[in-house]
């Protein structure tokens, strides 16, 4: 009898079937996103090309060759560098000190710096108007000590006022993760930097600042990104010589009903903070990457 073995057949190779169920997940934010963000955006560029005689480029002609424009651009960006520089070296002051330097009631300045992050912008510049106004307590008390029948202090409808105002509002916005990159900082660095006979100064400069660079870049492009989107407080500080691009649009949509212009003025807006952004996202990146290696 002779028993023949069969050489059991290969299994067949089971494919995996495509699910749609992720796709079908995944449909409903992107469309919410795209009717939220997409749909405004693509609205503005097609309002900046409209013109009595259709449609073209007539607009962005007029309103990029305006003087107008080109004043507001300078104000803007020099009113938001000035006011992140500010917010830089007092956000990184305050975080060394509240992180480095103990002192009785620290706890209470920390929960009224994170206060400030909850408030409306226009609450500081009213009181920056009740202090420094024209007829704020300051310039009163000056009065009264000096008997000068003019306000001493003017500076709150300049540039430097607004600069000022954005400085006290955005200050929190670098105190906060700076203070968060101290806090995962290992105490054994200063220790062994302090041991060899390190002073001060160079422990600030050598190991503490460069822990703290990335957090610096993100607070620093955060508080550039909303400076360069400021309204509201150049408008309660009644600078009226201050235009920056958000006073324009507001005067060309609102006030005049140049909507034309108006979307002209808001698509550079855009393109100025998506760049910005972007190189937000390259320079922390690069430092990620650097600290990672």
């Amino acid at each position: 009898m002779t028993t023949v073995l069969e050489r059991p057949a290969e299994p067949k190779e089971v494919r995996p079937q495509r699910s749609w169920l992720p796709v079908l997940w995944t449909l409903p934010p992107v469309l919410v996103v795209l009717g939220i963000a997409g749909y405004p955006i693509v609205r503005v560029l097609a309002e900046s090309t409209r013109t009595e005689t259709g449609r073209g480029t007539d607009v962005w002609s007029s309103v990029l060759g305006s003087a107008a424009f080109r004043d507001a651009l300078w104000r803007t960006v020099s009113i938001a560098v000035c006011s992140t520089l500010g917010c830089l070296v007092l956000g990184t002051f305050l975080a060394i000190v509240l992180a480095f330097v103990p002192f009785p009631g620290s706890g209470v300045v920390g929960r009224l710096i994170d206060t400030i992050l909850t408030l409306p912008s226009f609450l500081i510049t009213l009181a920056f108007t009740f202090l420094y106004g024209t007829a704020g307590a300051v310039n009163a008390l000056i009065s009264e000590l000096t008997g000068a029948t003019q306000p001493v202090i003017a500076f709150l409808t300049t540039p430097l006022g607004v600069i000022l105002a954005e400085i006290t509002y955005f200050t929190p916005f670098v105190v906060r993760p700076v203070l968060a990159a101290f806090a995962q900082m290992p105490r054994e660095q200063l220790d062994v930097a302090a041991s060899l006979g390190a002073s001060p100064w160079r422990v600030l400069r050598q190991v503490v600042l460069p822990e703290a660079w990335p957090a610096l870049a993100a607070g620093g492009s955060l508080v550039l990104l909303l400076t360069l989107n400021e309204f509201g407080i150049v408008l309660f500080t009644g600078a009226k010589g201050v235009i920056t691009l958000p006073a324009l649009i507001y005067t060309r949509g609102i006030v005049t009903f140049d909507l034309p212009g108006a979307a002209v003025l808001a698509t550079v807006q855009v393109l100025l903070s998506l760049t910005l952004y972007l190189a937000y996202r390259m320079i922390f990146a690069r430092f990620t990457r650097t600290k990672g290696a």
